[in-house]
């Protein structure tokens, strides 16, 4: 076995691993991730031993021999010591492909899996980076795609780091042999169909034999483009931050005098933001085109798979299809949190609010009033800080409430008297005076705030 490659791999868990306490390893099986996992185990017992690991495979049931994998990851990690769990999902490949699907759901269970200290360690290498940079290539992607798989990156609140991204398969197979190691070959791997197995079996390879350093080159290549795109996202955070409101909203008039490329950029991190998927080139342009430059009277909207770009007031909003929530008629005895339909969210009694929740202070109910929840304004009502009373419609213009949101705002009533909409307006009738109640909207899907705007998990 070459010494200078376990050195190496050594020097790259200090690195990695410095300032973890604990790792949650990916385990499918295959040399890859026994390789990984294996060589984890070596490491932390000579060096870290107070350091904690375990390993979790994803059973996503599209192979009959799953069940003989999850058992050989299990013998595995019985073998090392190293405690050992199995997930179980299942994938739809209706929306997106088998490949995406699969990728998708397995991220989930990571998310539902992991503890807050641990960090979450999978086993791509280099010729994987390759692999990515080829499939970015074919999808004509910018530098965000062409940059491929970064070392680390944020997984929500906890780090990914992959530690095999130098290495080459051929150094993972001299090591498992040294080693004695087993691992499983997943039939699938060999069929072309799935563009990364043509890449692998029938494009790289040849490329790798006519220039031998070629899969190192292509990891500089993606590197340098990970490098310009934090630049732009250095760049343009402070601009985002101010045209970003809370809602995620976001201010598109400055845009209007900014070049098209200084645009586009803005535009595509906003929706990266919001979750969206990249829009190609000419999405974009039509996007901005149909709904930015649309008409002042217009209710623009344009559709981005599964989400919806509108605009009001000046601001562009991704929107999910919802459904109208005017039919329902919600007692509520303020005494425990009342859970909205249609994932609309949580009200509740609170003392103090945060930057997730919206709130109204009202005063309390008498004891003949019953505190009712409904959704949907009709008619005139005089709210706290105007001189006169408005219809419906005025009221939610003035507030600046989007059309699409009206139906879904909460409506606090005692009887048949309406006391505020939660977090908008308080009437006249439901003004509070010394004594106080605050009652908070918690959403479901709160926003993240635009300081969090990179922090998502690539799509390897």
């Amino acid at each position: 076995m070459d010494t200078a490659f376990c050195e190496s791999l050594s020097a790259v868990f200090r690195r990695v691993f410095a300032s973890q306490q604990a790792i949650l390893a990916g385990l499918s099986g295959g040399l890859d991730s026994v390789v990984l996992l294996h060589a984890l185990r070596q490491w932390q017992t000579a060096e870290r031993p107070a350091l904690r690991l375990r390993a979790v495979y994803i059973h996503h049931g599209l192979n009959p021999l799953a069940d003989d994998w999850a058992d050989h990851c299990r013998i595995f990690c019985d073998s090392l010591s190293v405690p050992f769990q199995v997930c179980r999902v299942q994938v739809d490949p209706r929306k997106k492909g088998i490949e995406a699907a699969a990728r998708d759901v397995r991220y989930q269970a990571f998310r539902e899996v992991i503890a807050p200290d641990e960090a979450l360690v999978t086993a791509q290498h280099l010729d994987d980076q390759s692999e990515t940079f080829f499939l970015a290539l074919k999808r004509g992607s910018g530098p965000a795609g062409l940059s491929a798989m970064p070392e680390q990156m944020a997984f929500g609140a906890n780090p990914l780091i992959r530690p095999l991204l130098s290495f080459s398969r051929a150094q993972l197979e001299q090591y498992a042999q040294y080693h004695q190691l087993s691992w499983v070959e997943d039939d699938s791997n060999q069929d072309h169909r799935y563009d990364r197995n043509f890449l692998r079996h029938a494009v790289l390879p040849q490329l790798n034999a006519r220039w031998p350093h070629f899969a190192q080159a292509v990891s500089r290549s993606a590197a340098l483009c990970g490098e310009q795109e934090a630049l732009l996202d250095e760049l343009l955070l402070p601009e985002l931050m101010q045209l970003t409101d809370t809602d995620n909203g976001l201010s598109f008039v400055p845009l209007l005098s900014a070049g098209t490329a200084k645009r586009n950029a803005v535009l595509r991190r906003w929706l990266k933001h919001c979750g969206v998927q990249m829009p190609s080139q000419h999405q974009l342009a039509l996007l901005w085109q149909e709904v930015a430059l649309a008409k002042p009277d217009a209710e623009p909207g344009y559709y981005l798979k599964p989400v919806t770009i509108r605009r009001y007031q000046n601001k562009l909003h991704v929107t999910e299809k919802t459904a109208g929530l005017s039919d329902y008629c919600l007692p509520w005895d303020l005494h425990s949190a009342l859970q909205l339909p249609d994932d609309a969210g949580i009200l509740r009694v609170a003392e103090t609010v945060t930057t997730q929740d919206v709130g109204s202070v009202v005063r309390p109910p008498r004891p003949d009033e019953q505190v009712i929840v409904r959704f949907g304004l009709q008619g005139h009502y005089h709210i706290c800080g105007r001189d006169r009373g408005r219809s419906a419609k005025k009221l939610w213009q003035e507030c600046g409430v989007a059309p699409w949101l009206r139906e879904r705002t909460p409506l606090l009533w005692y009887n048949d008297t309406l006391i505020a909409a939660v977090g908008v307006f308080v009437t006249k009738e439901g003004e509070a005076d010394e004594a106080k109640l605050m009652i908070m909207q918690e959403k479901n899907n709160p926003a993240d705030g635009v300081a969090e705007l990179f922090r998502t998990v690539s799509d390897q």
